[in-house]
């Protein structure tokens, strides 16, 4: 009944906008630089756009052509990436350093300029060099055209929640220490609710995000994990969320009282303010699946009823550090929402079928250097035993475009890992032949509208743990997931190929296994890799690269003039 129901509100949604107006074109200019700013009792200096933590909010409508001009006054090499933007035919904006473009260096300026296609929902924007995303990112949310509707109640007010962490520290300092010394960076000192730690943290009593609400209203918090290395556990003191959509694709509505979000994803949640008149806190902490050290701070905001004289929010329980079971039940029970707005039913048929296990490994330790890794060694990261490098004379697509591949790229990721062992028992730590992964410029060739179908499998080499997995250009369907090996006889009778929720960032569960598909229908080069900053930088990566489709319009067009080149 909750499915038919489901499809007639869809149904009355798409008959109603019939009528559909003009696509608008939307211009912002950011001015990226340094900016001295006071958090936890210190003054530090970041790098930031147009002089705000976070950054500016973009709001555009499905099918508006979104154009940023990014002058870079930083004192570092600097691209943005559109997080979750399929960017059909512009893969010259996707933003990722030395994959789609050269980096913007100092004193330069690029425009990024694309057009919103088939998406509505909740994204976000962020620097793709080194670390910097800790300080430069912002939202973006893509409306429904005009005259078009949600397929849920139309909210009195929408409000972004990005959760956000905070150092100390330059972070361009913590992570270039961290790779000189070749062990684990240092943690954050603080997370962050709309760039404000919380009356958690010393010094930031005057630090805390506050929302005012009006009792019987409901309203639509846009929550987005901008966090560097941590998966975050949200709630709100004595109220229920319903989850109406993850990275920009609707959902199946679901009641919950916690959100777990992985860096890269973004969840849709009403909130009703159904509470008796008063103030309560929303709060958040990491959900951290491996014995490394992690911030175990909790960075809390106000939600503070009209006309409450509360002066003690009331604070939510929140779920243990650990708590993989809540994890996993929140993120494996969602799904789409069959026949709404941008919906498309799983492509049954696959072209290609990869298995990619993926997890830490470690990379020599230089002569008469001390590192800081496992046994003395420096950390490294691989996929199907390949530790990824980026080159640095030309980007991978510049490379794809001028068929120069030579030197920058090679076309030969493997389908499947050379060793097949039991990939999550620890008691392979010791083994040289699978710790030591050699660096590498791999990826995968794939005709234009190929299906692929990949199972990201994680290992317990070196540790166990949760990764999120973000693929660029694409949304994905998330077929399945499960602990343990995957296993084809068993786990492809789990598939849900009716209504899989759709992602751009899939959490692969500790220790476990997920199945991904997509059509790889636009041309040019994808990164695929761990949105782990941590991990990047070691080599939990690869990429796409998706052949021309047979006509001018499924072709890759030639760069903008303005592109930056190495």
């Amino acid at each position: 009944m909750a499915r038919s129901i489901g499809l007639l509100v869809c149904a009355f949604v798409l008959v109603a906008c019939s009528s559909m107006a003009s696509a608008a074109i939307v211009e912002h200019t950011f001015h990226v630089q340094n900016l001295t700013i006071g958090r936890l009792c210190n003054q530090q200096v970041i790098t930031a756009v147009n002089g705000s933590l976070p950054g500016p909010t973009i709001r555009v409508h499905e099918g508006d052509t979104l154009i940023v001009h990014v002058f870079n006054k930083s004192p570092y090499n600097l691209t943005i990436h559109w997080h979750g933007i399929f960017q059909i035919l512009s893969g010259w904006a996707d933003g990722p350093s030395m994959v789609t473009q050269c980096p913007i260096r100092p004193g330069g300026k690029y425009t990024y300029k694309f057009t919103i296609i088939n998406q509505e929902g909740t994204l976000w924007w962020h620097a793709h060099v080194s670390w910097l995303r800790a300080t430069v990112y912002g939202a973006l949310i893509i409306r429904p055209r005009a005259g078009q509707a949600y397929p849920f109640p139309k909210p009195h007010k929408e409000v972004p929640i990005l959760l956000g962490e905070w150092w100390n520290a330059n972070v361009v300092d913590v992570e270039n220490q961290a790779l000189a010394t070749g062990g684990g960076p240092n943690v954050s000192d603080a997370y962050t609710i709309n760039g404000r730690p919380g009356d958690l943290y010393p010094c930031s009593q005057n630090q805390t995000y506050k929302l005012k609400v009006k009792h019987g209203e409901t309203y639509l918090l846009r929550i987005i994990n901008a966090a560097l290395n941590n998966q975050l556990f949200f709630k709100i003191a004595n109220h229920n969320l319903t989850v109406v959509a993850v990275d920009a694709a609707y959902t199946t509505p679901k009641v919950t009282d916690v959100v777990v979000i992985a860096p890269g994803q973004t969840t849709d949640v009403l909130l009703k303010a159904n509470q008796p008149a008063g103030s309560y806190y929303m709060a958040a902490h990491a959900y951290s699946s491996s014995p490394f050290p992690f911030d175990n701070t909790t960075t809390r905001a106000i939600i503070e009823y009209q006309g409450s004289n509360s002066a003690t929010p009331i604070m939510p329980v929140l779920p243990a550090f650990n708590d993989t079971p809540t994890a996993h039940s929140f993120y494996s029970n969602l799904t789409s929402l069959e026949g709404c707005p941008h919906w498309v039913p799983v492509p049954r048929h696959v072209d290609e079928h990869m298995f990619v296990a993926f997890g830490l490994a470690l990379e020599p330790c230089v002569t008469n250097a001390t590192c800081q890794g496992l046994n003395g060694q420096r950390f490294s990261a691989s996929m199907n035993n390949q530790s990824f490098q980026l080159p640095t004379s030309l980007s991978m697509l510049q490379a794809f475009f001028f068929n120069n591949e030579n030197g920058v790229y090679t076309a030969d990721f493997p389908n499947k890992p050379p060793v097949t062992f039991d990939f999550t028992n620890s008691s392979f730590n010791n083994a040289t032949s699978l710790l030591f992964a050699p660096k590498s410029t791999r990826v995968k060739k794939l005709k234009f509208n190929s299906t692929v179908e990949i199972v990201l499998q994680n290992t317990a080499l070196i540790t166990t743990e949760n990764h999120p997995m973000h693929l660029h250009g694409f949304d994905f369907y998330v077929l399945a997931q499960g602990f343990g090996n995957y296993n084809k006889t068993r786990d492809r009778k789990k598939y849900n190929l009716v209504n899989p929720q759709r992602r751009n960032t899939i959490a692969v569960p500790v220790g476990g296994w997920a199945v991904i598909r997509f059509t790889a229908n636009n041309p040019g080069v994808w990164f695929l890799h761990c949105h782990l900053d941590v991990h990047l930088p070691w080599g939990l990566a690869t990429a796409f690269a998706v052949e021309n489709g047979p006509t001018p319009s499924t072709t890759l067009p030639p760069p903008p003039e303005d592109l930056p080149y190495c």
